[in-house]
């Protein structure tokens, strides 16, 4: 997923600024690479808990509500925390969030409970949401506003590169060392055990994370100065409800934002399911491959995306924006339908390869639910980022359609969601020819 790409960049001297920009523009990229794969990681994790605890997929996809709903609950907090800190500051902050809600991973996995690991995700996905706030307005400050563009453009690369490198690193981890053992067959404290054990893996992963953030956050914290010239714009409450009510085209982006990341993500979380079936059962899926491979075929579809978004500046100066956005999500939908007719290398290829089409959603959708917006473009953004809670929400839905009837059957949700897209896309072509 695209990190939020707000309409303003931090006040301030922005000679300052840029007299900083090189060394500060390597730590943000940097940081960039690492959130993608922080936040991208979850799409392993779930088949890895739903084997251990033997979950329904609705259950299963809870994993990305607890994080996703964090984005809906401190989008405007944490807004408000980088406006009273200041950027570095609050940069601190974030990465020590992150770090201690991967810290809870070790007594969640120490436990074997289920719920632990949903309390630790939703402590991490606040950080994150922390994190992504402030990021993007600095790489906007960090140079000449004619550059913005490629300055951001360059950092969500980096962001899609740590999703493919940690997703594929993640699946060998996380699933290819598992035990042959089917806990279906194991009850009470044999049950326990073996998910105690199962789980310590996890616990030691999310070890490292956390003490690699801490790292960076000290890093932060000794540049917490470097940026005091620059101050972040104040949270716009008043008034975003009337604008969100009041102005078709936020209020159509912010649906379109809803269903982007709650398709990607759905697809994302239950990709590796769908190739291999249960994560314990070997060629049980449309590609009849065990979990592992198929983690390493789920980095594809987020590299993907990696691919789309380098390509994307040439599609967009050549394309109307929302021709492209009804192109993709249509070619979204053909490569959806195919997949879910047909079965083997077909099957899995084209649903792998709806992430090239993602790729480009998000800015397009962010970009023309804003258009035409000046002083209340904050206010449209902070709607915008808070309409991320579709991550939150649609998987969930996902693995409920897939537990009635069945995998390919759960397609029809991400359908409906790139079809919602597709004519906001048509939509915003109607509004630029008749000028309303």
């Amino acid at each position: 997923m695209a990190a939020p790409i707000p309409n303003s960049a931090p006040t301030g001297s922005a000679s300052a600024i840029r007299g900083n920009a090189l060394p500060l523009l390597i730590l943000v990229v940097a940081v960039f690479f690492l959130l993608g794969g922080v936040t991208n990681i979850n799409d392993v994790l779930i088949p890895k808990l739903k084997g251990l605890f033997s979950l329904s997929n609705f259950e299963a996809n809870l994993v990305q509500f607890a994080f996703f709903t964090s984005y809906a609950l401190f989008s405007i907090p944490a807004g408000m925390l980088v406006a009273k800190l200041g950027y570095m500051r609050s940069f601190t902050a974030g990465f020590l969030v992150v770090a201690a809600g991967a810290l809870l991973f070790i007594p969640a996995a120490s436990s074997g409970v289920f719920v632990s690991f949903l309390a630790a995700l939703f402590v991490v996905g606040g950080g994150i949401t922390l994190l992504q706030v402030g990021m993007n307005p600095v790489v906007i400050a960090l140079g000449a506003p004619e550059t913005a563009h490629s300055r951001l453009t360059f950092a969500q690369f980096f962001n899609s590169l740590g999703v493919f490198l940690m997703i594929y690193g993640g699946a060998e981890l996380l699933l290819g060392k598992g035990s042959s053992v089917d806990p279906a067959t194991l009850s009470g404290d044999a049950l326990n055990q073996y998910r105690v054990t199962e789980s310590a893996v996890i616990g030691q992963a999310y070890f490292w994370v956390a003490a690699f953030l801490a790292a960076i956050a000290l890093i932060f914290w000794l540049r917490r100065r470097a940026l005091d010239h620059s101050k972040a714009e104040q949270v716009q409450l008043a008034g975003t409800w009337s604008l969100f009510v009041n102005n078709p085209r936020v209020r159509f982006g912010a649906l379109c934002i809803f269903m982007y990341v709650g398709a990607e993500v759905a697809i994302g979380s239950n990709l590796i399911n769908y190739l291999s079936g249960d994560a314990h059962v070997a060629g049980d899926g449309v590609m009849g491959i065990d979990a592992l491979a198929a983690g390493k075929l789920l980095a594809f579809y987020w590299g993907g995306a990696m691919v789309g978004r380098a390509i994307g500046g040439f599609v967009l100066r050549m394309i109307p924006p929302g021709r492209v956005l009804w192109a993709y999500a249509t070619l979204a939908i053909v490569m959806i339908a195919i997949s879910a007719f047909t079965t083997g290398a077909l099957s899995g290829w084209t649903l792998i390869l709806v992430g090239f089409f993602n790729s480009l959603m998000f800015p397009t959708i962010f970009s023309l639910g804003t258009e035409g917006l000046t002083d209340e473009a904050p206010k449209a953004s902070g709607i915008m980022c808070t309409a991320i809670v579709g991550g939150a929400l649609v998987p969930p839905l996902f693995g409920w359609v897939t537990d009635i009837s069945s995998i390919q059957m759960a397609l029809i949700v991400p359908v409906i969601c790139y079809a919602i897209i597709g004519s906001f896309g048509l939509w915003a072509l109607k509004q630029g020819r008749t000028g309303v």
